[in-house]
């Protein structure tokens, strides 16, 4: 008869080695790090704005709300709030809704040579940067008579995120069985419906993936806003902020962190509702 075996619990456990615990100190040493990293900005992002002298290290605040006084005395702090929002929604929509119907054509359509266009026009919108485009594009805009006109600037931006938006959207329509189509389709529903009623409520989480991921992009832009947009009333706030430096390039702590608290709160809210409600996925469908 063998002998019975320990409980696992019973058993010795051998000593770890001084290299195994001088690999995990230095594993939580560098997540330590990490964490301290991406942790401290907002630190400062959330108790600077409070302090009467804010500076650039963390501290614990001397608390007040005088910043946010200073910062209602500005002229265009709160009304370029609503000019971002303005970009932001306007850019959103544009990307979604094209986005969706060429990642639907380019999914179910057999184009010749398909996948060669889209990683072609994600590969040229990688490389030909904004900043590389600018001077071309303020020269169409100027032809275009849209210099200082917002719409040009929701034109440009949603020209440029695009490709990408169309690259993401297309893995889940590729995703959706075509099987629910046409189904639809034996009960007489037109092209239009089957979008709307099938394969739109399927991708409901790539759709709001590009949403948030399209106005987060539009709301912290700068160069384009900056170079297109000319009367101070049209500017955003990413530009405005611009503006809470003096000429010998001195930051304006107290309004800069207060204006980037009421800055950073709407992109976080609008994160939280979606991801709640939708969840944020980069692939996606059903599988047949």
């Amino acid at each position: 008869m063998s002998p019975k075996r320990p409980h696992r619990s019973q058993r010795p456990r051998s000593p770890r080695s001084p290299r195994s615990v001088v690999g995990r100190l230095a594993l939580v040493a560098f997540l330590a790090a990490v964490i301290a990293f991406w942790a401290l900005p907002m630190l400062w992002l959330v108790t600077a704005p409070f302090d009467s002298r804010p500076g650039l290290d963390v501290s614990w605040p001397d608390w007040t709300l005088d910043n946010f006084r200073k910062l209602s005395e500005n002229p265009y702090a709160f009304s370029s709030l609503q000019n971002s929002v303005y970009l932001a929604v306007g850019t959103m929509l544009g990307v979604t809704a094209l986005a969706a119907l060429a990642a639907y054509a380019l999914s179910r359509v057999r184009i010749p040579g398909r996948n060669g266009i889209l990683y072609g026009l994600l590969l040229l919108s990688s490389i030909v940067t904004g900043t590389a485009a600018m001077v071309p594009i303020f020269q169409l805009m100027f032809q275009l008579n849209l210099i200082d006109d917002r719409s040009g600037v929701v034109l440009v931006l949603t020209g440029g995120l695009l490709p990408a938006a169309i690259f993401i959207l297309k893995d889940f329509m590729d995703g959706t069985p075509k099987s629910y189509e046409e189904s639809a389709r034996v009960f007489g529903a037109s092209p239009t419906q089957v979008l709307r009623h099938v394969v739109l409520p399927v991708v409901r989480p790539g759709l709001a993936t590009i949403a948030v991921w399209a106005l987060v992009n539009v709301w912290s832009d700068f160069l384009t806003s900056y170079i297109l947009l000319r009367d101070p009333a049209k500017i955003p706030a990413g530009v405005v902020m611009y503006t809470f430096y003096s000429e010998g390039g001195q930051a304006n702590l107290p309004l800069i962190s207060a204006f980037s608290l009421v800055y950073a709160l709407p992109v976080v809210a609008l994160y939280l509702f979606v991801n709640r409600r939708y969840g944020f996925r980069f692939h996606g469908g059903i599988k047949s």
